[in-house]
C-alpha cells in the first residue's frame, strides 16, 4: 500500500500515540495556547530538579501563547497542535514538544536587540517563537523545500523580523553574524566550530549534544567575554541527527 504524504503524517501520529481528537475551532485557538503553556509551566516546574530551571522566563511563556502553532503542522495534524508531543510536519521532521521549545528559549535569554541564528527551521514555529523575542531571527533549513514552505509562512503570518536559507546548518549563515544566541534542533557529537566562531563574546548556544545511537543532552554553551567556552548539561533528550553534508 502506497501512503500519500497526509496519509503517511497521520500514520506517524498514530505511532506517537496521538490521542484521537475534534478539530479545535477558531475561537478556542488561543484558550487551547493558554493551556498548552500553563501544562508547560507544570512540567517545568516537576523537572526543576533536573533541570535546575523552576520558572520560565514569562516573555518566552507569551510568546508561545501569541503564536499559533496550529498553522505550522499539516492540516491532518491541527487538532493535537496544542498536545504536549512533537507533531511530524513531514516523515522526517518534527515540531519539538512545547516543553522544549521553552527550556531552549529560556536558556538562550534573548533580549529585544538580539541577532539570533537556528538551525533546523522546518515549518518555522520556533523561528517565530523567537521572533516575538528578538530584534531578527536567521533561520537555516537543509531541506529546500521545507525552507520555502517555512519562508512563505512565516511571511505570510506576519513575521517579518525572520529570514529562511536552505543550506546546511553546521556552517551558520556568516553573512549575519556574530548572532547573541544559537539553538541548534538536532543532535550533533560535537560543538560545530563554525557556530562556535559565529557566536558572540556573551553570547550563549543550547544544542543537543550526543551521537545518534547514544545517550544524548540539552547543553548550554557560554561564550564569556574573553571567548572562553563553558557547558553545562541540562536534560537528556532525543533529538534526530543534525544533517548536511557528509552527516546526511
Amino acid at each position: 500500500m502506497t501512503l500519500r504524504p497526509t496519509g503517511l503524517i497521520a500514520l506517524l501520529a498514530m505511532l506517537l500515540g496521538i490521542a484521537p481528537g475534534l478539530p479545535a475551532r477558531a475561537a478556542d485557538d488561543e484558550a487551547a495556547r493558554r493551556q498548552m503553556v500553563d501544562l508547560v509551566e507544570r512540567e517545568v516546574a516537576m523537572f526543576a530538579r533536573q533541570t535546575g530551571i523552576a520558572t520560565i522566563d514569562p516573555r518566552v511563556l507569551d510568546a508561545m501563547r501569541a503564536v499559533p502553532r496550529h498553522a505550522f503542522v499539516p492540516e491532518v495534524l491541527r487538532p493535537y497542535a496544542y498536545h504536549p508531543q512533537p507533531l511530524p510536519v513531514t516523515p522526517e521532521q518534527n515540531i519539538a514538544a512545547p516543553l522544549l521549545i521553552a527550556l531552549m528559549t529560556h536558556l538562550l535569554e534573548v533580549q529585544p536587540d538580539d541577532v539570533v541564528f537556528e538551525t533546523g527551521t522546518g515549518a518555522g514555529y520556533h523561528a517565530a517563537v523567537l521572533s516575538q523575542l528578538a530584534a531578527h531571527v536567521y533561520s537555516v533549513e537543509v531541506i529546500e523545500p521545507l525552507a520555502d514552505h517555512a519562508a512563505r509562512l512565516l511571511k505570510d503570518l506576519g513575521y517579518g523580523n525572520v529570514d529562511v536559507l536552505a543550506d546546511d546548518g553546521y556552517y551558520g549563515w556568516s553573512a549575519h553574524a556574530p548572532y547573541d544566541a544559537i539553538v541548534v534542533k538536532e543532535a550533533i557529537d560535537h560543538l560545530p566550530q563554525p557556530l562556535l566562531n559565529q557566536l558572540k563574546r556573551g553570547g550563549r548556544m543550547v544544542i543537543p549534544l550526543g551521537p545518534a545511537d547514544g545517550p544524548q543532552y540539552l547543553t548550554l554553551v557560554e561564550k564569556d567575554e574573553a571567548g572562553q567556552l563553558r557547558q553545562e548539561r541540562i536534560m537528556p533528550v532525543l533529538f534526530s541527527p543534525l544533517q548536511g553534508g557528509e552527516r546526511l
